[in-house]
């Protein structure tokens, strides 16, 4: 009997390290799908954050570059531009991104850099322990925010994709999520629109992907796709947000 179903050529054969419940292995997933199905797994180079997916080049099987926190964009804009023949990107969490990685994150986009960025937001810093993110919710409970995210305080989250999309430099920006199956097919033809834009050298792209943390919310893997229906959502909308047409 033939296969109907099989792990992506571009994904090794690794056990997960990721928590119960976690998201990022769907991600991986539809990365290496994505990949294989455009036939660019031979020059394809991804760079790994500091976060829950520093060791994300353990499951793929192409080369991958580990970057200082933050810094992801920087390397992805030097090995880019000097092998512009290379399919490049960037695999990134809240907390590398839109904290001490702003900055590098909003001058790539807007220089209008020719690779693609797939950041997680789970509204949270997964690896070092569950405290208050760019992109943690109003009221919502942290190991910093034990009495929930005073906006008062530490002002509203950060809405990445919104940002990136109002800068006038063409992209691709689009936000999806991966926490149920009819999500998850919008989220892989997302993030092979922003691969195949760089094929044809057109323009950044960023797919943003709305995720769980259950460790660290606190929660059943089950209990967070309901928090995340219920709370991130309504936050962080879905769909496209930019495109260079």
């Amino acid at each position: 009997m033939g296969k109907t179903f099989q792990k992506p050529e571009a994904l090794s054969d690794q056990p997960t390290h990721y928590c119960p419940g976690c998201t990022h292995g769907v991600a991986h997933r539809l990365v290496a799908e994505v990949i294989d199905e455009l036939g660019i797994r031979g020059r394809t180079v991804g760079i790994a954050p500091v976060g829950c997916a520093v060791l994300a080049y353990n499951y793929f099987t192409f080369d991958f570059q580990e970057a200082a926190h933050g810094r992801a964009p920087a390397m992805a804009t030097g090995i880019k531009r000097s092998r512009p023949d290379l399919v490049v990107f960037t695999y990134q969490g809240d907390g590398d991104l839109a904290s001490i990685g702003m900055g590098e994150i909003v001058h790539a986009a807007n220089r209008g850099e020719k690779f693609t960025t797939v950041f997680i937001n789970n509204a949270v810093y997964g690896m070092t322990g569950g405290q208050m993110a760019p992109t943690t919710l109003p009221d919502q409970r942290t190991t910093t925010s034990p009495f929930g995210r005073n906006v008062d305080e530490v002002g509203m989250p950060i809405r990445v994709s919104e940002l990136l999309a109002s800068l006038q430099t063409p992209a691709y920006i689009s936000r999806q999520t991966v926490i149920l199956p009819k999500y998850i097919v919008k989220a892989k033809k997302a993030i092979k629109k922003a691969f195949t834009y760089q094929l044809e050298n057109r323009c950044y792209g960023f797919v943003e992907l709305v995720s769980t943390c259950p460790t660290n919310w606190g929660l059943t893997p089950v209990d967070a796709v309901k928090w995340a229906q219920e709370h991130m959502l309504p936050y962080y909308p879905l769909g496209d947000l930019k495109s260079p047409e």
